[in-house]
């Protein structure tokens, strides 16, 4: 784990507000570089840095790496919520200025020797560490395919569309649906499957008969203040004890949650 002051190469705006029913969800999504290479050399798909977000915010915001670029620049890729002063004071930096951070953090997804077809799953702004192991498994020259479900065509415009199944709430783009709707089709396919999204897409999953038997890497996001096990904000119950998200995971596996007693992360 390194601590820096990393410096802004751009923090562009993906897209603007979206609403459900009239009223705002999130304020719209970015995608900030920093050039930190002693964080980028190190990280890994599935990991997150603690990012410091202004005088506002008394605690550091956990994010996962969505990115390296040349070994030297990590992207984050976030959504701006309306009372997310963390988000919000992250939207305005501009290229040349600071932000501090540390990381990586955590344990990511762990790809097996013997892995020959990888399913990738991604539901919202669970596209975020996906993205990173989707492009590793891409530079290994791994069988991967990649199931992104969103509500409209606005996040799949930005990403590449190289083994990548698209799957929109509206239709507007691939086939109209859930991600989860259409996953069992899928799942014979491959010999190990990660996955990053809401907390309902994970129960849904769980309680697939076409997983039962499958490994399959889920990554949670979850509220955190730490970051690295020491205060116990983000515990949850596993069928082998308690687990800390930041220190223990965030990358569990899916059918060793115990899913009923999460109400919400």
């Amino acid at each position: 784990m390194k601590q820096v002051i990393a410096t802004v190469t751009s923090n562009e705006q993906l897209w603007g507000e979206h609403k459900v029913r009239e009223h705002p969800k999130y304020l719209g999504a970015w995608l900030i570089r920093l050039k930190c290479p002693e964080i980028a050399s190190e990280a890994m798909p599935g990991q997150f840095v603690m990012i410091d977000c202004g005088e506002g915010c008394t605690l550091p915001r956990p994010f996962s790496v969505h990115q390296v670029e040349e070994g030297s620049t990590i992207s984050i890729f976030y959504a701006v919520l309306p009372n997310g002063r963390g988000t919000a004071w992250l939207s305005q930096r501009k290229a040349a200025e600071y932000v501090g951070l540390f990381g990586a953090l955590g344990n990511g997804f762990s790809i097996h020797p013997k892995a020959n077809k990888l399913l990738l799953v991604a539901g919202g702004n669970g596209i975020a560490p996906i993205y990173f192991l989707y492009r590793e498994a891409l530079k290994k020259e791994l069988p991967v395919k990649l199931l992104y479900g969103t509500l409209d065509d606005k996040r799949c415009s930005i990403f590449p569309q190289t083994n990548v199944v698209s799957f929109t709430e509206d239709g507007t783009v691939g086939y109209k649906g859930k991600v989860t709707d259409h996953l069992p089709e899928h799942v014979d396919w491959a010999d190990q499957i990660f996955a990053c999204g809401p907390l309902p897409m994970y129960k849904t999953m769980a309680q697939m008969p076409e997983l039962k038997d499958k490994h399959v890497q889920i990554s949670l996001e979850t509220r955190m203040a730490c970051g690295v096990g020491v205060c116990y904000g983000c515990t949850i119950r596993t069928k082998s004890g308690l687990k800390q998200v930041c220190a223990d995971g965030p990358v569990f596996d899916l059918h060793e949650i115990c899913w009923d007693e999460l109400s919400g992360l």
